[in-house]
């Protein structure tokens, strides 16, 4: 509440403090989003602007870069166009306008909001979207992942209904979900807990091997990445060269998207950009195949850079 108060007042303010009157609020194009709902009780011309997109808006700002560039947008969780939970996009933009152009593969996540506290729903997942009902026969499920029978009982109720459960191409769940598989981390005291885990070990390995992934028309399957994970961990290989191939793998993902659509520029921005492993090794990878990677320099990847994004949109947007 103190937060939000403060909001308020920064608002109030501001126009006050440097003359000027706002003609147009740019806002998030999620309607529950508090920041969202106070946008629209604000006079002016309004412009919702895609989360991911900002995101791009915002890098390709930073570097002051024109023209059209592939954006590697990946964080939590960020409302589509589509209606459904994006987090793992790949973006073709310019002067404010962007197309989806490809995604991670979705997985259902139980309980919504629930899964940014537990790494383990979404471990569970990625399993049942791997194997369907099959995964709760699983005889190392409950204990893997720290569930009660009970809680098991539910979430497979939920899962076979539906009721409960949304479908995300979030890469942020995905460092979640495979923080839980490999036993890092089955509950979080905050978010991004489980990934800042899975970077850190990460850290302390050596290994340049990947996972294998594949990629067909607009879906990055992590799926035999997911298997291969699942092979290591039973073969007891150490956490730290399982953290680190899975990194190496998504920056081979990214690599493909980049290769297959062919801008020359590629921008790395969203919150899972924080993560330095992740960063550092994606900007190699594209480095080392031809192309010439953006990421940001004066303002945050993660949602505190947002702002500057949507002010971009909002600018591009046409009258009336």
């Amino acid at each position: 509440p103190q937060a939000l108060a403060g909001f308020h007042d920064v608002v109030k303010r501001l126009p006050g403090l440097y003359g000027f009157k706002p003609t147009t609020i740019a806002h998030d194009l999620h309607p529950d989003y508090a920041s969202t709902q106070f946008a629209e009780t604000l006079p002016g011309r309004h412009v919702a602007v895609q989360h991911h997109a900002a995101h791009v808006f915002a890098c390709m700002a930073d570097n002051e870069l024109e023209g059209e560039v592939l954006g590697v947008s990946w964080d939590g969780t960020g409302l589509g166009t589509d209606g459904t939970i994006w987090g793992g996009e790949f973006l073709r933009v310019r002067e404010g306008a962007f197309r989806r152009v490809a995604h991670l593969r979705t997985f259902p996540l139980a309980g919504g909001d629930s899964a940014a506290r537990e790494p383990r729903r979404s471990g569970l997942g990625l399993l049942h979207e791997m194997e369907g009902d099959a995964a709760f026969a699983r005889p190392d499920l409950a204990v893997r992942l720290g569930f009660e029978p009970a809680e098991l009982s539910v979430l497979r109720g939920m899962f076979r209904s539906g009721t409960g459960v949304a479908r995300t191409s979030s890469a942020g769940r995905l460092f979640d979900g495979v923080a839980g598989l490999i036993g890092l981390r089955s509950r979080a005291a905050f978010e991004g807990q489980a990934a800042m885990e899975l970077e850190f070990a990460a850290m302390e390995a050596e290994d340049e091997a990947s996972y294998p992934f594949t990629f067909a028309g607009e879906v990055v399957d992590w799926a035999p990445m997911i298997q291969a994970i699942e092979t290591d961990r039973t073969a007891s290989l150490p956490v730290g060269r399982i953290a680190r191939r899975f990194h190496n793998t998504l920056a081979e993902m990214i690599v493909a998207v980049a290769r297959r659509e062919g801008l020359p520029r590629v921008c790395l921005t969203g919150g899972c950009f924080q993560n330095v492993v992740l960063a550092e090794r994606g900007i190699h990878r594209l480095t080392a195949t031809g192309f010439a990677p953006y990421w940001h320099q004066r303002v945050p990847p993660n949602d505190g850079g947002i702002a500057l994004g949507q002010l971009v949109a909002a600018g591009a947007a046409p009258q009336g």
